[in-house]
Parts: structure tokens; C-alpha cells; sequence
């Protein structure tokens, strides 16, 4: 009996342990679990502030590098203050200088009226000059033709952009044909003549030209074996090419030239150069005489300015233009497209005005041009006709023998 006791209470005993055991057990997972919890806090806390003091440090650094920059600007300034103030100090001093020489050496009545006779008779000198040169254009070559009718047209062949131009060289025994595609490029093709450029899209042409600039809009010519187009992205410079080797001859810029498009029609054509009996010419507008048309005669071996009228030809609704024998003809259509017609004209021998002259239609082609250039020699007019390189046979006349109304 004693014996069975005792195993119960054994029993029990190993019980009560075990219950202990396995209390003690829970206990300490809870508290390792909330030891975890509680370091991965301060983890989380200790990424945040190390974030914050990384951010807290590249803003010190970028006001830094701010302040540095506001600080070099601010002493470039003080040496440009500095230095204003010392030519400011310069020319106070000369004024003085000049003023103290004027007041010490001012000129008696007589020699002041003396004066003003000479500059008159350099005034008149000066308009005599610019008198005679114009009449020298005028005079150079017999040139009394006007343009009676617009002939024929022939559809030579289609190549290129849209936009573009092609014409050959007006000088006498030249039979080279260029081509200039788009209104913003830098590479021109060189044909041997009319029938090489007319042959199958698959035959190279003779020569690729790379010029030094990229031209702008469509009003390029070639005159003996040079290249004047205007120079992309500048508003009235022209530059002339020798297409031998493609390297730049020379450089002006036109004055009061390239402030609006030529033509309406043709925004991207700002200055349009064109060569007829007489030689040179640059064709722009000018927003200060109502937006007008005006003609500039250069010289092509120096590009100096000859001469310049101003026409009463408006420049809108206009397409493109020419000149014959110093007459400038301007060629109008619709925005939309439509049969071209020459509206106006202007004659600086001023011996035909474009009310006694009929509008000339060009033969039936409903679209517009982006380029029209005559050649003296063939009597032709080479156009870019959306796209397509078209012929026009012109037939001309005397102007002296223009009926009078």
C-alpha cells in the first residue's frame, strides 16, 4: 500500500515539473519575441535617421555649391562693375579732354558756312555717284527685253523633297545642272548637263558637293561655277562657294535684308538670289516699306552692293519671283495651290509698269512653286513644282516696242 502511494506521488511530482517546465518555456519565447520586436524598432529608427542625416548632408553640400556659384558670379560681376566703372572714369576723362579742346578751339561763323558747302557738295557728289552706277546697270548691256508670254511647260522629272531647286549655270558655254533638295541641307548634286539629270533615279551624279554651311529655304543659285545661297540659321548673310573644291569664297550681309519671308507662300525662303542678262541680284522683302518686295544688285566677284529698289510688288500671296533683263516679275498663286500668275512687275529702266502690262498665266498646273529661276541663255524658266523639276519656255520682246495704251 505504501508502495502504490509513493508512485503516486512520484507521479505527481514529474507532473508538476513538467507543468513548470513548459510555463518557463512560454515565458521566455515572449520575451525573446519582444526582444526581437524591440531591436528591429531601433533598427528601423537608426535606417531613418541615417537616411535623414545622408539627405541633411547632400543639401549642405548642394547649398554649399550654390553659394560658391552665387559667390563666383558675384565676384565676376564685381570685376565687371569694376572694370565699367574705370572705362566710365575713361571716358568722363576724354569728354573733359574734348570738351575743354572744343571750348579752347571753337570755329568762327565763316568757317562753320565754309563747312556746310562742303558737306552739301559731298552730298551731291554722293547722289551723283549712286546716279551714275545705276545708270551703268542700266547701260551695261543692251538689255530691252520684256517677257511677253509663259510658252510651254515640261515635267523633266521628279526627285527630292517637296521643297527644293534646280537650275543651271547662266554662264555662257556652261551646260552643268544642280540640284538642291529641301529647304535646310548641306549637300548639292552636280549634273553634266540636262539630259545626265534627266536619266534613271539609279545614275549617280557626277559630283557631290559638300558645302562649308547649310543654306536656307529655296533661293540658291550658281553663277560660274560658284554657289550663293543663304546661310542656314543667320538672318541676311550670304555666302558664295566655289564648287571646285566646295570651300568658301566669301561672305556679306545684306543690310535691312532677311527681317520676313521673300513670299508668303514660301515662308523658309527669306532671301532668294537670282542671276539674269545684267548679272547678280538678291530678291527680299522689307517689313518697313509695307512689306514690299526690294532687288538688290550685287557684284559677284565681291558680293558689294551695286544698287537697290524698292518695288511697289507685295510679297504676299506671293510664291516666288524672277528677273529678265532688270525686270523683276513676281509670280502669285493661293495657299492652297493653284495656277500661277505674274501680277506684277517692276522695271528699274522704268520704261514698262505693271499696269500696262496683262497678267501672264503660267501654262495649266494646279499646284504652286517653291523655286523659279531664269536663265539668261536658254530663255528658260527651271522651277520646283511640288516636287517635280519642270521647264518653262518664255517668249520675250523688245521694250521699246511695247504698245503703249
Amino acid at each position: 500500500m505504501s508502495g502504490r502511494l509513493l508512485l503516486v506521488l512520484l507521479l505527481c511530482l514529474c507532473g508538476t515539473m513538467d507543468l513548470v517546465q513548459s510555463q518557463g518555456s512560454s515565458q521566455d519565447v515572449f520575451i525573446i519575441q519582444y526582444l526581437d520586436r524591440r531591436l528591429s524598432q531601433m533598427e528601423e529608427r537608426l535606417n531613418q535617421c541615417e537616411q535623414k542625416t545622408v539627405s541633411a548632408t547632400q543639401k549642405t553640400y548642394d547649398l554649399s555649391s550654390e553659394i560658391r556659384g552665387y559667390l563666383s558670379t558675384l565676384s565676376v560681376l564685381r570685376s565687371e562693375v569694376r572694370s565699367q566703372m574705370d572705362s566710365m572714369s575713361v571716358r568722363v576723362d576724354r569728354v573733359e579732354r574734348e570738351l575743354e579742346y572744343l571750348e579752347n578751339n571753337i570755329p568762327a561763323q565763316t568757317d562753320i558756312e565754309i563747312e556746310e558747302a562742303l558737306l552739301e557738295q559731298q552730298i551731291k557728289a554722293a547722289e551723283l555717284d549712286q546716279l551714275q552706277t545705276k545708270a551703268k546697270i542700266q547701260v551695261e548691256n543692251d538689255c530691252r527685253m520684256v517677257l511677253s508670254e509663259i510658252k510651254s511647260l515640261k515635267i523633266v522629272k521628279k526627285a527630292g523633297d517637296t521643297y527644293g531647286s534646280w537650275f543651271k549655270d547662266p554662264t555662257e558655254g556652261s551646260t552643268k545642272v544642280y540640284m538642291l533638295s529641301g529647304i535646310h541641307n548641306n549637300t548639292l548634286l552636280e549634273y553634266a548637263s540636262v539630259h545626265s539629270f534627266t536619266e534613271s533615279t539609279t545614275t549617280p551624279p557626277v559630283k557631290v558637293v559638300e558645302l562649308p554651311s547649310h543654306w536656307q529655304g529655296t533661293g540658291q543659285v550658281v553663277y560660274n561655277g560658284f554657289l550663293y545661297y543663304h546661310k542656314a540659321d543667320t538672318p541676311n548673310q550670304i555666302l558664295k562657294v566655289d564648287l571646285l573644291n566646295g570651300t568658301l569664297a566669301d561672305s556679306t550681309l545684306l543690310p535691312g535684308a532677311g527681317r520676313l519671308p521673300a513670299y508668303s507662300l514660301n515662308p523658309n525662303t527669306y532671301l532668294d538670289l537670282a542671276v539674269d542678262e545684267l548679272g547678280l541680284w538678291v530678291i527680299h522683302a522689307d517689313p518697313e516699306y509695307g512689306g514690299n518686295l526690294v532687288i538688290t544688285k550685287l557684284d559677284r566677284a565681291s558680293l558689294a552692293v551695286e544698287y537697290t529698289w524698292d518695288t511697289p510688288c507685295r510679297s504676299r500671296d506671293a510664291e516666288g519671283a524672277f528677273l529678265i533683263c532688270g525686270t523683276l516679275y513676281v509670280v502669285y498663286n493661293t495657299r492652297y495651290g493653284g495656277r500661277s500668275t505674274v501680277q506684277c512687275l517692276y522695271d528699274i529702266h522704268d520704261t514698262i509698269h505693271s499696269d500696262e502690262s496683262p497678267v501672264m498665266f503660267f501654262p495649266k498646273r494646279y499646284t504652286s512653286h517653291s523655286s523659279i529661276h531664269y536663265h539668261p541663255g536658254d530663255k528658260q524658266l527651271y522651277a520646283w513644282d511640288d516636287g517635280y523639276q519642270t521647264i518653262y519656255k518664255v517668249e520675250t520682246g523688245r521694250s521699246d516696242q511695247v504698245p503703249e495704251e
